[in-house]
């Protein structure tokens, strides 16, 4: 069956930083996107960053850009987000995804095909 699972979320002060991973199982994700969405409580699922399978091409959503990176590791089946110079306005559940493909823009969250259960990032002020 096929998983995605996160880890590395958890409380920071602002300016902090935190390492999120998404171990992928159960299949290849052999030419899926990966992305990260977040959802705070009363907002919608918001798109964060993606990757491409070969891990060649990124988008960000503007408000990360310069803060957070997201890398692969095709040999562990791994996705990350490196979340840098952390805000209160972070504070989100996070969670990573798969989509089959890459589209101009980025797919919104209900075309990605496969979704983690999601990891706390909370940021305190």
């Amino acid at each position: 069956q096929e998983q995605l699972v996160e880890s590395g979320g958890g409380l920071v002060q602002a300016g902090g930083s935190l390492r999120l991973s998404c171990a992928a199982s159960g299949r290849t994700f052999s030419g899926y996107t990966m992305g990260w969405f977040r959802q705070a409580p009363g907002n919608e699922r918001e798109f964060v960053a993606r990757i491409s399978w070969t891990g060649g091409s990124t988008d960000y959503v503007d408000s990360v850009k310069g803060r957070f990176t997201i890398s692969r590791d095709t040999a562990k089946n791994t996705v990350y987000l490196q979340v840098n110079s952390l805000k209160p306005e972070d504070t989100a559940v996070y969670y990573c995804a798969a989509d089959l493909g890459w589209g101009t823009p980025p797919a919104p969250w209900w075309e990605y095909d496969y979704w983690g259960q999601g990891t706390q990032v909370t940021v305190s002020s």
